[in-house]
């Protein structure tokens, strides 16, 4: 062979061992953590919040990518977290306390869950349609009702609204499991008379059914009913106000079954990740609040009140730093 086609080769040579080195460094250089949000569905508060949070994560922490996975909401959030197929959840804190007790229904192992923080609250919407007689919880009995999607909170937090009235999904003429945007639809369809749904004020499905025209709705008070759902369940529920206007036809404050919302982790997350998620929820909730109202709820006080489950050790951190005495933390 010719002694510059030698050196030719022997250069190209180089060159593509150079080029592939090139490619192997940026390759690791770009290589992510990738992180899951489990939500809830797409008429509710915890999907639009969620996807919010995932891109404040993606922006801001290096070499974090984070996206928003719809799912029925908190039941299955609790068992994902547990499969290890999500490293954050949204989750009513009544689910979280099921969850860490190993008392989920149809699931009685122990989810290791950890706060991260306590969110904004969930307000117990029963709403019915104007004309369908029905005025309080008992005239629900007999009634086309949706109880809420299987595998999430609301299904759970309304059936115990109803045991409350002595009520159960036998005494109703039919029972629908939907949830707040297929429950909407039925609705305006005439399919239904009454659903549940709890949620951050306001949910989306409910404000575009209030706003239908010739759909009327009512939401029908019950605080009286968290009294017996404390002392059957624990002290995870109290008597929250849906304010009168929050949805069209509103003409009175209706006093309503209310919880609080957690963002919740595993107790393998890494401490230094939970740590740096604690502190951008907390120093970034603005732009949260961009997203949707209910964020307007999340504070440095409010953010330690309100969960039955421990604390990530990650986050005790953060709110020591700043301060902030966890109740019931060492």
């Amino acid at each position: 062979m010719h002694s510059k086609s030698r050196c030719y080769l022997a250069a190209l040579t180089t060159l593509s061992l150079l080029v592939l080195a090139l490619a192997v460094v940026s390759a690791q250089a770009q290589v992510k953590t990738r992180i899951s949000i489990a939500t809830g569905g797409t008429g509710g508060v915890y999907y639009p919040l969620g996807g919010g949070f995932a891109a404040l994560i993606s922006k801001h922490l290096p070499g974090v990518e984070a996206t928003a996975e719809v799912t029925t909401a908190s039941v299955d959030n609790m068992k994902l977290l547990h499969a290890d197929k999500i490293a954050v959840a949204l989750t009513q804190s009544d689910i979280a306390l099921d969850a860490y007790q190993g008392q989920l229904k149809g699931f009685n192992e122990k989810v290791s869950v950890r706060t991260i923080s306590a969110l904004y609250s969930n307000y117990m919407h029963i709403v019915a349609l104007d004309g369908s007689g029905i005025k309080t919880i008992n005239d629900l009995r007999g009634k086309r009702v949706s109880t809420g999607a299987p595998g999430s909170g609301t299904e759970v937090k309304g059936l115990r609204v109803l045991e409350a009235y002595g009520i159960t999904a036998k005494d109703l003429k039919s029972q629908d499991r939907l949830g707040a945007s297929e429950s909407a639809a039925a609705m305006k369809d005439r399919k239904l008379d009454a659903f549940i749904w709890d949620g951050g004020l306001p949910t989306a499905a409910i404000l575009d059914l209030g706003a239908t025209p010739g759909i009327k709705i009512q939401l029908i008070p019950h605080g009286d009913a968290v009294a017996k759902m404390v002392s059957k369940y624990g002290p995870v529920y109290f008597v929250g106000t849906i304010p009168k206007g929050t949805y069209g036809g509103m003409e009175t404050d209706v006093p309503v079954a209310a919880l609080t919302n957690l963002l919740a982790v595993h107790e393998r997350m890494d401490e230094s990740l939970a740590h740096q998620i604690t502190k951008l929820l907390l120093e970034r909730t603005a732009d949260l609040v961009a997203v949707h109202p209910a964020a307007k709820e999340i504070t440095l006080k409010s953010a330690v009140v309100g969960s039955p489950v421990p604390f990530h050790p990650g986050a005790l951190r953060y709110y020591k730093e700043k301060g902030i005495k966890v109740p019931g933390a060492q």
